[in-house]
């Protein structure tokens, strides 16, 4: 019998729908996160009487809130890509964070993804040439549609 090699095809990647679907699903999540950890502060600062972390909070200027935002962003995408190999975006719409050979990324190559997704202007290369942007190709992974994946890993993997 000869030995197969699983690859990703182009069949198996998600849509460019799918994909910004993810964009729009996960830009809520982390800011409905980013609302809800500055309330806590906010809250704790009221409850024990800080009223500077209060003040600090409340008055946080726009490049303040973005670094905050940032911090947020990264911990989310390095977090749920990591353990779960998707987000929760990624959950909801059935695709998965892949390799070119249809393994688990390792945290480094998440940690590259994830911090690619800081570059300016990177949600804009979804509209360049191929289905993925440059988190995917800097860091060469793939997002696959869940479904496809599992089936072709089957029929190839197993005898």
């Amino acid at each position: 019998m000869e030995n197969k090699k699983f690859t990703v095809t182009d069949d198996l990647l998600a849509s460019r729908a799918q994909r910004f679907l993810n964009f729009i699903i996960d830009l809520a999540v982390q800011y409905v996160i980013w609302i809800t950890v500055g309330t806590t502060i906010v809250i704790i600062a009221d409850v024990t009487n800080s009223y500077a972390l209060h003040n600090w909070i409340v008055s946080m200027g726009k490049i303040a809130k973005g670094i905050s935002f940032a911090v947020i962003s990264v911990f989310y995408y390095y977090l749920t890509e990591l353990y779960f190999s998707r987000s929760v975006a990624k959950f909801l719409t059935m695709t998965y964070v892949i390799m070119k050979d249809g393994s688990k990324p390792t945290y480094k190559i998440i940690f590259k993804r994830t911090l690619c997704r800081l570059i300016p202007f990177e949600a804009f290369s979804f509209l360049f040439g191929t289905s993925g942007g440059w988190h995917d190709t800097i860091s060469q992974t793939y997002v696959v549609k869940k479904t496809e994946f599992e089936k072709k890993k089957r029929i190839i993997v197993l005898p």
